[in-house]
């Protein structure tokens, strides 16, 4: 990547189960406050979920939050606070020059379960099917509607990465800024996944679906008795730009993206394949020119499955075992598995490690489970570390979907100029 324009994050934007801004929620994953909270969806029952509680009409009005959607709701409100954030004026910009580039694990499922419960109250009389059916429900929703808020012209899509989704709006945000295509974009990923039963029941019939007598202890990667995910909506969205125009206009940096990798297992719809996360993972680090122990932290996917987080534990092993001085997280334990969200969301809840030196831990961690064991877990406590240079963020999804982001913290030298830490 060296060749290319070097890609820094200016501005985080974020809805999340236990948060609605960065400083909110980094407060949550620093004082072990979970956002997991009984919920009930018809048809299937009661269970638990990870419920976001931000205001959609912040920037929006009633008419677009009722023809819209909640996915489209939820990535409008990140990309407002991310510009805010950023400190930016959209206004002042080439609005064709602006990307948005918004990962999903799927969308239209909700919409498409809400209206066959209304028409079945009509003797499923389609007369009764809404009209704004199809603009709800096709794949670039959340990204459409974000240019229609913003009135931005320049290219908007969704990315289908299943719960690699986040990683891979981000990657593709950066890819667009190298390639000359946009000078400024939005990426991430958003999820509106609790409002559709059928993923609570699909994951239930796979025997992956969460339950404990305590909402806040049941998401728990890597415990002994951890029996599965807690579904979470939400959604995280990044304002990147080429350094060289955050420098130009004094931006504050969160960090420069320095490697990322995809890949994929080719082995199981949905068992995970170790070895494939670990090429992975060694690619994004040879991309960024790092060896494994110059990463500061790794963030984990773990979902909280039985076989799934032994599986990534494996791989980490492979890769990062032999070094110390590698520190190892998570942040479903506190949010649930967001889905299409979740890697960018995991990414900023960590961002703040760059500035404060602390690595959130992963909680509800009551008994490890032996072969969950890797070197530098972070457990229950967070660990003052001083500093922190860099971040792998890590995010896999159903049919074998692996991804990789690494960022890299960024300080000014004495002559003002940014320079890449570590590097």
């Amino acid at each position: 990547m060296t060749d290319l324009a070097r890609i820094v994050i200016t501005g985080v934007g974020l809805a999340s189960p236990n948060g609605n801004n960065l400083g909110e929620y980094r407060e949550a994953l620093l004082t072990g406050r979970s956002g997991i909270v009984p919920y009930e969806i018809r048809h299937f029952g009661k269970t638990l979920a990870g419920v976001c509680n931000f205001d959609p009409l912040k920037y929006q009005k009633r008419k677009d939050v009722r023809r819209g959607t909640r996915a489209g709701s939820i990535a409008v409100y990140c990309a407002n606070e991310a510009v805010a954030d950023a400190g930016v004026e959209l206004a002042a910009m080439d609005r064709s020059r602006v990307g948005v580039y918004v990962g999903t694990t799927e969308h239209g499922n909700v919409e498409t379960e809400n209206e066959i419960h209304e028409v079945s109250k009509h003797d499923f009389n389609l007369d009764f099917w809404s009209h704004h059916h199809n603009p709800r429900t096709v794949a670039n929703n959340p990204a459409g509607e974000v240019t229609l808020n913003l009135n931005i012209t320049g290219p908007a899509y969704a990315l289908g990465g299943a719960c690699a989704a986040g990683n891979l709006g981000l990657i593709q945000a950066a890819q667009m800024l190298q390639l000359g295509i946009v000078d400024f974009a939005f990426g991430g990923g958003v999820s509106e996944s609790i409002h559709t039963f059928g993923i609570f029941a699909g994951f239930k019939q796979q025997g992956a679906l969460a339950c404990h007598a305590d909402p806040a202890k049941a998401s728990r990667p890597f415990d002994k008795r951890r029996n599965g995910i807690v579904v979470s909506e939400g959604g995280a969205l990044f304002t990147l730009e080429r350094l060289e125009d955050a420098q130009a206009r004094g931006a504050k940096i969160y960090g420069e993206l320095v490697g990322y990798a995809v890949n994929s297992d080719a082995s199981d719809y949905v068992l995970p394949n170790s070895e494939r996360q670990a090429e992975c993972m060694r690619l994004a680090l040879k991309r960024a020119g790092m060896t494994p122990g110059e990463v500061g932290i790794v963030n984990t996917h773990a979902t909280s499955t039985p076989s799934g987080d032994i599986a990534e534990a494996r791989a980490v092993r492979a890769v990062f075992g032999d070094f110390e001085g590698v520190h190892v997280n998570n942040t479903k334990s506190y949010i649930g598995h967001a889905m299409g969200a979740a890697g960018a969301l995991e990414l900023a809840g960590n961002l703040p490690s760059f500035d404060d030196g602390v690595i959130h831990p992963t909680i509800n961690v009551d008994e490890l489970d032996p072969e969950c064991d890797v070197r530098g877990l972070v457990i229950n406590e967070p660990k003052q570390n001083g500093t922190v240079d860099s971040i792998l963020n890590l995010s896999f999804g159903m049919l074998g979907i692996n991804s990789a982001v690494i960022v890299k913290r960024v300080a000014p030298t004495a002559k003002g100029v940014c320079r890449t830490e570590g590097g």
